[in-house]
Order: C-alpha cells, then sequence, then structure tokens
C-alpha cells in the first residue's frame, strides 16, 4: 500500500468540499459526484474533501484506547471496527465526540479499492439517512476510516441477534421508511450513485432508530444518458443481490431495489435472507416467501409472530404488497426508490390512521387495528442501552 500526504499536501488549496442541494439532501438530487480515484496516489491529486479530517494513526489508536479488545464493536471480512472518543487531547479543538473506527484488514475481503470507495462517496456526500465519515488515517500500511458512532448498531443485529426484547412493528416501518430515503438519494444524484451492498448488516440506527447507511466500499456509479446499465463484476451478498445482476453483471438502479425489497421481506416475516438451520425449500428467504405476499391468509401465518396485534391487515398487505413489487424478477416491473419512499409514507399514514380508530374505541380484532404493546414500550425505553 502507498504512503498518504497530511491534510496540507492533500488540499494545498483548501478547497471547499461538494455542495448538497436542499433537493438532493430530500430525494431527487442534482449532484454530482466525482469518481473514485483508482489508488492512493490519486486520491493525493483530488480535492472535495475538505469536510473530513485526516488523522494520525496514533490519534486513532489513542481514541481507541490502544485498540483494546473491549472497544470492539464488531468485525467481518473488512477488519475491525472500534468505538472510540476524540477529544481535546488527541486534536486540539476536537470537541469530545464519540466515533466508530474501521480498520482494514489488510488480509481481508476488501482491499484500496473499497476503501478509496468510502473515503471518495462519503467524504462528498451528506444525507441524514447515510452515516457521516468523520475522518480517514491513511499511514504507511495502515488504512482506518472514522465515522459517527450508531449507538443502536445494526439492524441485522436487532433482527435477528436480540432474542429478549423484540423490534416493533413501527419501529421497523421507521426503519425501512429512513433506509428508503438514503438510497432513494443516492439514485437520484446527477449521476446516479449504486450502493450495490444493501442489507441488514449495513444499515446503522442511532440512539432514536434512525436509519443510516454505511458501507460504500461496493458503490458503483450509475448509468447515465442512453446507458441501461453498467457491467461489472459480480460483488455483494448472496441471497440480496438481483437475480439479473447475478447472472448477467449488468448493474442499474433497480438492482438496489430488489436488495431493498429483501430486507423489507426480513423485517416483515422475521427471518434472514438465507438460513440454511430451515428446511431445505425455505433456505432462501425470497423464493419461499414471495408467492405468499399476495395472499392475505398465508401472508398472516408468515408474518413475524413476535409483531401479533402490532399492524393491520390492510398495512400488512400495503407493506407485503410493496415488498412483492421490490422482489420483482424482471427489473422493470420494480418501483424506483422515490415511489417506494412515497408507498412507506402512505403506509405510515395508514398506520396513524389505525392507531387514531384505536383510540377512539372502534370496535377490534386481532390483526385488524394496531395496539401498543408491552415490548413496544419496552424496546423505546432501552433506546439509550443500545450499546
Amino acid at each position: 500500500m502507498g504512503g498518504c500526504l497530511s491534510l496540507e499536501e492533500l488540499f494545498p488549496h483548501n478547497k471547499k468540499p461538494v455542495k448538497i442541494s436542499k433537493a438532493a439532501s430530500d430525494v431527487h438530487g442534482v449532484v454530482s459526484v466525482l469518481a473514485p480515484p483508482k489508488d492512493v496516489d490519486d486520491l493525493r491529486l483530488m480535492a472535495g474533501y475538505g469536510n473530513i479530517y485526516i488523522f494520525t494513526y496514533s490519534e486513532l489508536r489513542a481514541a481507541t484506547k490502544n485498540f483494546r479488545s473491549d472497544q470492539i464493536l464488531g468485525q467481518g471480512g473488512f477488519g475491525v471496527v472500534y468505538k472510540g472518543v476524540i477529544d481535546e487531547s488527541i486534536r486540539t479543538g476536537f470537541k469530545s465526540t464519540h466515533v466508530a473506527v474501521k480498520e482494514l484488514n489488510p488480509e481481508g475481503f476488501q482491499g484500496d479499492r473499497e476503501w478509496l470507495a468510502e473515503v471518495n462517496y462519503l467524504g462528498q456526500l451528506s444525507h441524514p439517512n447515510l452515516v457521516k465519515l468523520i475522518g480517514y488515517c491513511c499511514e504507511n500500511e495502515h488504512r482506518l476510516l472514522v465515522y459517527e458512532y450508531m449507538a443502536c448498531g445494526s439492524l441485522e443485529r436487532h433482527l435477528f441477534r436480540r432474542i429478549a426484547l423484540t423490534m416493533p412493528w413501527s419501529t421497523r416501518m421507521k426503519i425501512a421508511l429512513g433506509a428508503a430515503k438514503g438510497l432513494a438519494f443516492l439514485h437520484g444524484l446527477e449521476r446516479p450513485v449504486i450502493y450495490r451492498d444493501f442489507k441488514t448488516s449495513n444499515i446503522l440506527l442511532d440512539a432514536d432508530y434512525n436509519a443510516k447507511l454505511s458501507d460504500f466500499g461496493l458503490a458503483k456509479e450509475g448509468p447515465m444518458g442512453d446507458q441501461t446499465h453498467v457491467s461489472t463484476r459480480v460483488m455483494g451478498t448472496h441471497g440480496y443481490a438481483a437475480p439479473e445482476y447475478v447472472m448477467t453483471g449488468h448493474l442499474t438502479a433497480r438492482s438496489d431495489v430488489y436488495g431493498f425489497g429483501v430486507v423489507l421481506l426480513e423485517m416483515l416475516i422475521g427471518r434472514k435472507a438465507m438460513d440454511k438451520s430451515r428446511p431445505s425449500r425455505e433456505h432462501n428467504l425470497v423464493e419461499w416467501a414471495r408467492t405468499l405476499l399476495i395472499h392475505n391468509r398465508k401472508l398472516l401465518r408468515i408474518i413475524d409472530p413476535r409483531m401479533e396485534g402490532q399492524y393491520s391487515t390492510k398495512v400488512a398487505m400495503e407493506v407485503a404488497g410493496l415488498a412483492y413489487r421490490c422482489l420483482s424478477q424482471n427489473p422493470k416491473g420494480r418501483p424506483i426508490m422515490s415511489q417506494v419512499v412515497e408507498a412507506l409514507e402512505g403506509i405510515q399514514e395508514l398506520s396513524s390512521e389505525d392507531m387514531l380508530l384505536q383510540s377512539c374505541g372502534s370496535a377490534v380484532t386481532l390483526y385488524e387495528v394496531p395496539k401498543e404493546t408491552a415490548d413496544s414500550s419496552t424496546y423505546r425505553k432501552h433506546a439509550h442501552e443500545c450499546r
């Protein structure tokens, strides 16, 4: 791995970062994003990242208490993520800030290319539903990224690892909407950005369960003008990747829509996209469940039973119908992400109307009107105890 220069050497003219328009900060952006640098040497010549800090390895070692094992938040093929604190003792003028520090494993699945992609996209783009990149370290062989600290960890952790507490319906729908807005923002840029690795472990949650997309190592610029797709080596996670992309390597924004459909299905049913511990016909969640989504009685039997009574049949069918469309085998049959956002906002309004009906004392039956459960209030009460 090549060496990196100082902040002054990287940005001698102190160029300002890309400005994000109000429209872009919602859904339909018009921002142009610089193409990812080809290598570390190329990064030295590029401007546009003036809004992020360049840290030394010793600073991040101090921030994470010498990368102590009890500071580990998670680990995977990329390396290890540590919890840390950056304050005046580490960087003069820095207010005490909790951060997450991801250290790239040189022997792992990701390398300089993925690391540079993260710096490139998160260094230029800002949106409430994208995790904020605070800075990075590129010193000798060390490659680290410093993010805002997300107190409640990943969606995967809450859906599949927290046995004692069940994430309620309303929280799942809030997260689905937030994640959809993040994808819609990326797709709405002047040169669309295709996320390419949408899955529960890449959706991080703050203390209020606001969803933010993380890990942009596989992100790629989408087609422009008359292009219908971009051709690329197939990357991503089995069970989430769109079938046409797996078969042809043709990547479009609707490839991300399929991944969103898989995650929405996981939230609806409470099962993993791939689960070899189940009977063989249920290993692949989409193959097993998609056709059941458009049949009321069958649908109600497969929805996560831990959420019983928290939603109405009408709302459940709306969510299932949206997941069904996102998972269409034909990419053109899938909605675009801005339409997904609109649909989820409509579902939220419908859920609010159901709650209003309940508060007015209307007669109800199971699955007809959502009700506030002990699990829902308990889950919110423990939000501050996430991590």
